[in-house]
């Protein structure tokens, strides 16, 4: 026999029986059956009706005290209301339950939609406030969102160098101190630009200060003074700027930039001041006739030992996932999200302090956490050669390595 769920029913009856004396389940069920049979014709007959799953399965609680019984009766229906109401009414014919007298009175025949509908209706309020809350970005934020982007992707290579778009091609450039220098000026529309990355002047950007009208764009800090220095005694720089004190050119403003670039200055202009420094801070390096690029020092990064420990345990519980652990600078978790989502979701976290991923790390990822600050990067291995630009990257052998 088909029966009809409740949770797929149209309807639900809902009555209440008292009969004079003690009765079960099976004797209830019985009269509604038995005592509705051929009342309403054969087409609302209850047995045809279940049989074709336009009502449900009749559910009965009865309860005995003194001698006797009470029940409540419930009768899911899939027929239309004018149906539903008829058959209801049919119940209260009903006079005997077994061999006691018995009467039963409908309650109320539920809609159960309705309660469907205020589900509907709360949850949709609910999904509209926080839609509100969150904000749709416009037009001119996605507009720059794209513009970045495209921007990041024209940071091109010379020498293992970051630099603009066809440095070559340039009859003058700038030379900056690090990535995320070359980015800032990219993105406000400076292409001739190129990186110095590290802490020694490498010799492709002493090759092409020989060919090029050079301009040193520099942090406005100790240590741009002292890039400087290194600058003067080893390459040949022509002009030189600096950012607003205490600023660095990744920080600046596109107005920050062009105000800076106009007022360069001759470099033998600046020869004077830096005869000032304190000679003993920076030790001149020596000249490579075969140098042809820049090997980075490899120093294991100091890191708390409750850092360490929770990079530990975060690396072990992520091996296996293809995943990201996203934190804060509290080492508490922010997101957990899949390892080909992470550079999408990036901008959704302003103050993002590590990540942990189950996978190998190129330089594509890295140019991303640079423009987030992030201080770690705990991965599996490298995907490719990468330049860090400040980011302590972490192997899970080096991990293995500073537990030991």
């Amino acid at each position: 026999m088909a029966k009809l769920a409740q949770d797929f029913a149209k309807y639900v009856i809902k009555a209440r029986m008292k009969a004079k004396g003690v009765v079960e389940k099976p004797d209830i069920i019985g009269a509604i059956f038995g005592q509705t049979e051929g009342l309403l014709g054969s087409d609302l007959d209850l047995r045809e009706l279940q049989r074709t799953g336009r009502i449900g399965r009749i559910e009965v609680n009865v309860t005995t005290t003194r001698g006797t019984s009470e029940s409540t009766i419930l009768i899911p229906s899939s027929l239309d209301a004018s149906e539903t109401a008829l058959i209801a009414a049919s119940l209260e014919t009903i006079e005997k339950v077994g061999p006691c007298d018995a009467d039963i009175k409908v309650s109320c025949v539920e809609d159960v939609r309705s309660q469907k509908r205020r589900y509907v209706v709360d949850r949709a309020k609910e999904i509209l406030k926080n839609l509100l809350e969150e904000g749709v970005p416009d037009s001119q934020k996605i507009t720059e969102m794209i513009k970045q982007s495209v921007r990041a992707w024209e940071v091109s290579s010379y020498n293992g160098l970051s630099c603009g778009p066809n440095i070559r091609d340039y009859d003058d450039i700038i030379v900056v101190e690090g990535r995320a220098d070359v980015i800032n000026l990219i993105k406000n529309g400076i292409r001739n630009v190129i990186a110095i990355e590290g802490s020694k002047i490498p010799q492709p950007i002493i090759n092409l200060t020989k060919e090029k009208i050079t301009t040193a764009f520099l942090d406005g800090d100790r240590g741009g003074e002292l890039d400087l220095k290194k600058l003067i005694e080893l390459a040949d720089i022509d002009f030189v700027a600096f950012a607003e004190r205490g600023k660095e050119v990744e920080d600046l403003t596109k107005k920050q930039i062009y105000k800076a670039l106009r007022e360069k200055i001759p470099v033998d202009q600046v020869a004077e001041k830096l005869k000032s420094l304190n000679h003993t801070q920076y030790e001149p390096k020596p000249r490579y006739k075969n140098f042809t690029h820049r090997k980075e020092e490899k120093k294991e990064p100091s890191i708390d030992p409750n850092i360490l420990s929770s990079f530990k345990g975060l690396s072990m519980k992520i091996i296996g996932t293809h995943a990201a652990f996203v934190l804060d600078e509290h080492m508490n978790m922010l997101t957990k999200v899949p390892l080909s989502e992470l550079q999408s979701i990036l901008q959704n976290y302003p103050k993002i302090h590590a990540i942990v991923i189950d996978g190998k790390v190129n330089q594509s990822l890295i140019d991303n956490l640079v423009q987030k600050h992030v201080k770690y990067l705990v991965c599996t291995g490298y995907q490719e050669r990468v330049n860090k630009y400040g980011i302590n990257v972490i192997t899970t052998t080096d991990l293995h390595k500073m537990g030991s």
